[in-house]
């Protein structure tokens, strides 16, 4: 695919960005920033959720995935909803009721400044190293397809793409983020929807052909019961699905922005569960696809197997036997997977270090505003550095470590947030850092220490051991009073 190509598709999509920002971004101030101003239709924040959860490396790597684990991330999947009807129903009254800004508010006004600190900290670190990762893998491919191809650097590549998703976001935040992710819902579906229908006709097949092929191969398989030690064991998938979503979306600034951007709680809550199914379908539609992309590299003479599964998706999209609406397609399903979902980790970024970190959501309007346009900027200008040092620096397990990452730097914030919920006693608040900084390490020594010594792979579930460790250091910090005369929320 002739690398203009893929540059008009990228410029013709950030033209549109840009138009539906301007016209979200009327009218802006640091409450819409923020919140949106708690006006968004429930619908449309649904819809924009629906295709927020799927960032670049999903669109990459989901259909590649079927080679060599069939469709065992849809038992994760399974889980997702039930981890959506959690937030639902516990955590979105919560934030509600409290009128929070930041979500990480509710663990200053449970324990404490510091504990307060060290939620939004761990935030911050997830949200940049995990964001940073996602966009790099984005990056590498397209420097592959078009900037590599047409001389331009890889570091050039990244700032003039940071730079633009700073200008779209830095006036409407996440009124801006919601309107833009709709119209990245929409990419995102039609391109996984027109993908499939291109490659089963270049296979021959019509709707019913394609059915009885994907469901007769071997690649699509879906529960595994047989072996525990398995990182795709069912029981550990559906759980882990059910607690990644709690922690990475429930207690992730950048994704409740959107839900807390709602009228009310009620709205918010009918926004989640409908956004949580229409994701199980879409993840289905990814992993369909893989199995035709498998049969279609088995079937076309000369193709062969790339050695990286997450190739799969662009070298049949870019290949000559197919036609160049396919590569089109691809790479708009992959622009808008990516920039949105980077400009959105802008904005939960700026919004979490200005109030939580900074401490400026009581200052003036004018200093405010100033103060978050400046915050915007450093956060730009910090993730691109992050992309370009795992450019230098990354391997394959770079790429592979993205739920690695999140199941240890999550995993301290859904402890905190369990703690709060269920236990009414006060903690010591100033050694809380200490606890949270303690459960990664020592869950990374267990997590060694398994597969030493029984050979037990731990997948996903490693989040939940990570916010066990967190947990238990909490009631070792626990005083013997309750919260003075506050209401237990649960």
């Amino acid at each position: 695919m002739s690398p203009i190509i893929v540059l008009a598709t990228i410029v013709g999509y950030f033209v549109l960005l840009f138009i539906v920002s301007a016209i979200a971004g009327r009218g802006s101030s640091n409450a819409s920033f923020f919140t949106g101003s708690r006006q968004a239709p429930w619908l449309v924040v649904a819809f924009a959720t629906t295709g927020a959860a799927i960032s670049g490396v999903t669109f990459i790597s989901v259909p590649g995935m079927v080679v060599a684990k069939g469709y065992s991330y849809l038992q994760m999947a399974l889980g997702f909803v039930i981890g959506y009807v959690a937030i639902a129903f516990v955590l979105v009254p919560l934030f509600y009721k409290r009128n929070l800004v930041s979500i990480y508010g509710y663990l200053e006004q449970r324990f404490g400044l510091m504990t307060y600190r060290s939620g939004a900290w761990f935030f911050f670190v997830s949200k940049i190293l995990g964001a940073s990762v996602r966009f790099f893998v984005v990056c590498v491919v397209l420097q592959s397809l078009a900037f590599g191809p047409l001389g331009v650097p890889f570091v050039l590549n990244v700032v003039i793409t940071i730079a633009l998703i700073w200008l779209y976001t830095m006036q409407g935040g996440v009124k801006t983020v919601i309107w833009t992710d709709t119209l990245k819902s929409f990419c995102l579906i039609a391109s996984v929807v027109l993908s499939i229908v291109f490659i089963a006709r270049g296979l021959g097949l019509d709707f019913g052909g394609m059915v009885s092929a994907v469901v007769g191969d071997s690649s699509s398989r879906v529960f595994f019961f047989d072996d525990p030690k398995s990182g795709e064991y069912f029981w550990k998938q559906f759980m882990a699905g059910i607690f990644m979503v709690i922690a990475t979306t429930g207690l992730d600034q950048d994704m409740m922005q959107r839900n807390l951007a709602c009228r009310n709680s009620r709205e918010s809550q009918k926004n989640m569960i409908v956004s949580s199914i229409a994701q199980f379908f879409i993840i289905a539609l990814f992993l369909i696809l893989g199995t035709l992309l498998v049969m279609y590299v088995w079937a076309t003479p000369g193709m062969e197997m790339p050695e990286k599964t997450d190739e799969l998706f662009g070298l049949v999209a870019s290949h000559d036997s197919m036609p160049v609406i396919v590569g089109i397609v691809f790479i708009l399903g992959l622009v808008s997977a990516a920039y949105s979902a980077a400009g959105s980790a802008l904005t939960s970024l700026t919004t979490s270090f200005t109030v939580d970190i900074l401490g400026a959501g009581n200052l003036d309007e004018r200093r405010l505003t100033l103060t978050r346009k400046w915050v915007h900027v450093a956060m730009s200008v910090v993730m691109g550095l992050v992309i370009i040092v795992f450019y230098f620096i990354s391997d394959s397990d770079a790429i592979s470590a993205v739920y690695t990452l999140a199941s240890y730097t999550y995993g301290p914030i859904l402890g905190l947030f369990v703690f709060g919920l269920f236990v009414p006693f006060k903690v010591r608040d100033r050694y809380v850092p200490v606890v949270c900084i303690a459960a990664p390490v020592v869950c990374y020594f267990v997590q060694g220490w398994l597969l030493e010594r029984f050979g037990y792979t731990m997948s996903f579930e490693l989040l939940l051991l990570n916010a066990a460790v967190t947990f238990v250091g909490l009631l070792l910090l626990a005083k013997g009073g309750k919260e003075d005369g506050k209401e237990l929320d649960k």
